[in-house]
């Protein structure tokens, strides 16, 4: 077995978990209430309702198509306290204890679906993590409920 240094690649993916908690309310501008009510059911209550995401932000050593490496310095893919720092940034302080709808701008005319939940966390994390090494973003409104996305 070879040991890993400088002229040895290595491929590894780095996930970390936050769990952040939020309300919101299902309800597109688009449609009367009466549609609404229809498509989204208790889920559009005017009150609002809560959950207990769970995110799972995946990094990549992809830095060009043709491979993927480790980092052979630092045998990291990123820096675990960094990448910690990102979420936090772009996940914890503008979604945790919050109203969606309500105390998060890029909601105010998007529905705030877990689908559109997942992308607004991937393009925030987009801000902070170094480009290239972002490769997923899963979150989890619930245990049966999940949305992966890949910025695609």
């Amino acid at each position: 077995m070879r040991a890993a240094g400088p002229g040895c690649r290595r491929r590894a993916r780095v996930s970390r978990v936050v769990s952040f908690s939020a309300t919101h309310r299902l309800h597109s501008q688009y449609l009367s209430d009466e549609e609404n009510l229809k498509l989204f059911g208790k889920c559009n209550n005017p009150n609002g309702h809560g959950h207990n995401y769970k995110v799972v932000v995946t990094v990549d050593g992809e830095v060009r198509a043709e491979y993927i490496h480790i980092d052979p310095v630092t045998g990291m893919v990123i820096n675990l306290t960094d990448l910690k720092g990102y979420m936090e940034e772009a996940i914890m302080k503008p979604l945790d204890h919050k109203n969606l709808d309500l105390d998060v701008p890029y909601f105010a005319d998007i529905v705030s679906t877990t689908e559109n939940v997942a992308v607004y966390i991937w393009e925030n994390l987009q801000k902070f993590i170094p480009v290239g090494l972002l490769y997923r973003v899963k979150v989890y409104e619930t245990d049966n409920n999940i949305v992966v996305y890949k910025g695609e």
